[in-house]
């Protein structure tokens, strides 16, 4: 559920702020808070109310709030503040949606396009994370000869780049991340099996999500030290390209600098930053997190 916020500016005078507390009631409004401060323009004479409310909040609603304050008030500001998670369990709810690709049918420009077993498989693969709850272990994934193929495609393309085009923190972590989660050109690590080294290592853990989720979810697990991660993999026929994440872009891109522990924190400080914000500062931190 959404909230908004509410300041008004009125005298300093109870009787004048119990008269701008009416329209909340008439209204019918769910108030979680209330506050009182002196008034940043004016301290000594005013106080700033400043009032929470549960939403939803349309824009009509919110007009019509502040036409019944005007003649109130000095002044007054509203804020929406979209819903955020409040805690590691409500990524149950926030995770699960998809705003590309996921289970859904693939666009014509994705390399999977009319490919049915494909998509098939995709599907089976996404609903362990649709039915995936927080704190559980992470499904194992039995991943085909033809996946295995395309892993190690992958996997001897990137490590060969590796030393000359991944930065010095990358490469320290990597190796360490070779010998303790079952990464090699002939195996696919397990999400869980990862997740458990990168919790040892940073308090960092790996959440399933069935594609790709939206820029607020994803910053908002981030939040909570939990990286949102694909488990299928990229369709054969383009084995370096996909216009999507999958599991090799997770575990060969994100996951090892997540076992860094100044990287973690500064990913975590991104994912706080972003709980409430609006959809203008959501994008431009995620464009900040999706470029390191």
């Amino acid at each position: 559920m959404d909230k908004f916020f509410v300041i008004c500016t009125v005298e300093k005078d109870i009787g004048q702020v119990i008269e701008c507390l009416k329209p909340f009631r008439e209204m019918d409004l769910k108030v979680d808070h209330i506050e009182t401060r002196p008034s940043r323009t004016q301290p000594d004479a005013c106080f700033d109310v400043f009032v929470e409310c549960a939403g939803p909040a349309g824009d009509v609603l919110v007009r019509q709030l502040v036409k019944r304050l005007q003649p109130l008030t000095s002044s007054v500001g509203t804020h929406l503040v979209p819903w955020y998670p409040k805690t590691i369990s409500d990524l149950d709810l926030s995770c699960r949606d998809t705003v590309m690709y996921g289970a859904a049918e693939l666009t014509e420009d994705h390399p999977g396009y009319g490919d049915v077993d494909y998509m098939e498989r995709r599907k089976e693969i996404a609903q362990l994370a649709f039915t995936y709850k927080e704190g559980n272990p992470i499904p194992r994934v039995e991943y085909t000869k033809e996946e295995l193929k395309t892993w190690a495609i992958v996997f001897k393309h990137q490590t060969s780049l590796y030393p000359t085009h991944a930065c010095k923190e990358f490469n320290e972590q990597f190796p360490k991340m070779f010998a303790e989660c079952g990464y090699s050109e002939n195996s696919i690590p397990q999400l869980e099996d990862v997740s458990n080294y990168l919790k040892a290592c940073t308090g960092f853990e790996l959440r399933p999500v069935a594609g790709w989720i939206s820029s607020r979810d994803f910053l908002a697990a981030l939040a909570f030290r939990v990286f949102p991660c694909t488990q299928y993999i990229r369709h054969s026929s383009s084995p370096k390209y996909t216009p999507e994440p999958d599991l090799c872009h997770e575990l060969m891109g994100h996951a090892p600098l997540l076992a860094d522990p100044r990287f973690a924190q500064f990913t975590q400080d991104i994912g706080q930053v972003s709980l409430g914000l609006s959809d203008e500062w959501v994008e431009k931190l995620s464009t900040v997190c999706y470029a390191c």
